[in-house]
């Protein structure tokens, strides 16, 4: 299977100091995300190792959240790279996520306050990350935004 190749538009994109930035930054809340999921899964087992009560709720959750951020982490980078259909994962994953976090932590007497604390602080790392990644290109002033090739498609079709 080809790998399809870029246009100069996109590549220019990618390449440019402020997409760069944009997403050195999303990296790093990223990284915060999955610094607070190794931080309830650290604890979690450490309980577990004690012998207290670990539910298998928490589990789940500590297991999903460590693995989201893995994943999320990957995602970015990859994206990062000019792969868009890593940007759309990303896109969706820093929006859905900390919602999903957030309702289900706030399921009352579920879970531990320490959890879900901890979950939340790491969920809440990801919203700065979701205003990144979904904002419109950022053009340099006099400028025209190149276009993509979903733009060259269109104009192609209407001709």
């Amino acid at each position: 299977m080809a790998t399809p190749s870029r246009t100069t538009a996109a590549i220019d994109h990618i390449t440019r100091p402020d997409t760069l930035r944009a997403f050195d930054t999303v990296r790093k809340l990223v990284m915060v995300y999955g610094a607070f999921s190794l931080a309830v899964l650290v604890a979690v087992v450490a309980l577990s190792v004690m012998g207290r009560e670990v539910t298998s709720f928490m589990w789940g959750r500590t297991g999903g959240m460590f693995a989201s951020a893995v994943v999320t982490y990957w995602l970015t980078v990859v994206a990062s790279r000019g792969a868009r259909w890593a940007r759309t994962r990303v896109r969706i994953i820093t929006v859905v996520v900390p919602i999903a976090i957030i309702a289900i932590d706030s399921i009352p007497g579920a879970l531990p306050l320490w959890f879900v604390v901890l979950q939340i602080a790491g969920a809440l790392a990801l919203a700065p990350a979701a205003l990144i990644v979904n904002r419109p290109p950022v053009t340099v002033p006099g400028s025209r935004p190149s276009a993509g090739p979903d733009d060259q498609r269109q104009a192609a079709r209407h001709g």
